[in-house]
Parts: structure tokens; C-alpha cells; sequence
């Protein structure tokens, strides 16, 4: 059974690359959200179990969706995809719940070895 994929970044490219970037192996059902309300939404409605994440958005950033996940204790799996490669980002991101921290532009390579390190792509 297919694995419910949020795909959650403002930028239309940046979410195409993340998907042209996810192994072919990989059972996925792939939804799309351009900011952080709409990536809530989403999660809560089980369109992500999986979910890659931007910081930088309009509306509700990808913190912001990190903070609201765990009050909130909705079950997923985030993996923030982003630019800001700044460790007191990544540190932040982390302790508000993260599984990891790949910046931009993604690696297909370095996303696979993600994926294989938690379990999620055999």
C-alpha cells in the first residue's frame, strides 16, 4: 500500500524537483501543499504520513507547522528539505520533532540514503 507523501514548499519547483527526485522503488501517494496552513491540513486529514517540509513560506512557516504537529500530536514523519542550512536551524528543527535535514537543492542520492537510514524505503 502506497505511502501517503506530503510535498509542503511555496516555491511550484522547488516541490516538482523534490518529487522528479524521489526513487521510482518507492510506493508513494504524492500530495502537494504551497504553505504551511494548507500542509496542516493535509497531515490532518492523512494525506501525510511522510512529509518533506520547507522553512521559508508564507502564512505558517515550516516551524510553525513543526510546533503545531506536536501540540497537536499528529502522526508523521517530517524530513525538512531547505535552504537554510544554518545550524541553529537545524538544531531548532530537530528539537521540534524533525527526523532529518537536507538542504536545497535535493540530492536524489542523499534523499534515498535518508529514507533507507529511518526505515522508510527498504
Amino acid at each position: 500500500m502506497a505511502i501517503p507523501l506530503l510535498i509542503c514548499d511555496d516555491s511550484a519547483m522547488s516541490r516538482k524537483m523534490v518529487k522528479r527526485s524521489l526513487p521510482p522503488e518507492w510506493d508513494v501517494e504524492v500530495t502537494m501543499a504551497g504553505n504551511g496552513i494548507e500542509g496542516l491540513e493535509a497531515i490532518r486529514s492523512g494525506k501525510g504520513e511522510v512529509v518533506f517540509l520547507d522553512l521559508t513560506m508564507p502564512e505558517l512557516d515550516g516551524y510553525g507547522v513543526l510546533e503545531s504537529i506536536k501540540t497537536e500530536s499528529l502522526k508523521c514523519l517530517v524530513i525538512v528539505i531547505s535552504a537554510d542550512i544554518q545550524p541553529e536551524a537545524q538544531e531548532r528543527v530537530l528539537g521540534l520533532g524533525a527526523l532529518a535535514f537536507i538542504k536545497k537543492p535535493i540530492n536524489s542520492d542523499k534523499l534515498k540514503t535518508t529514507l533507507k537510514e529511518y526505515g522508510l524505503l527498504d
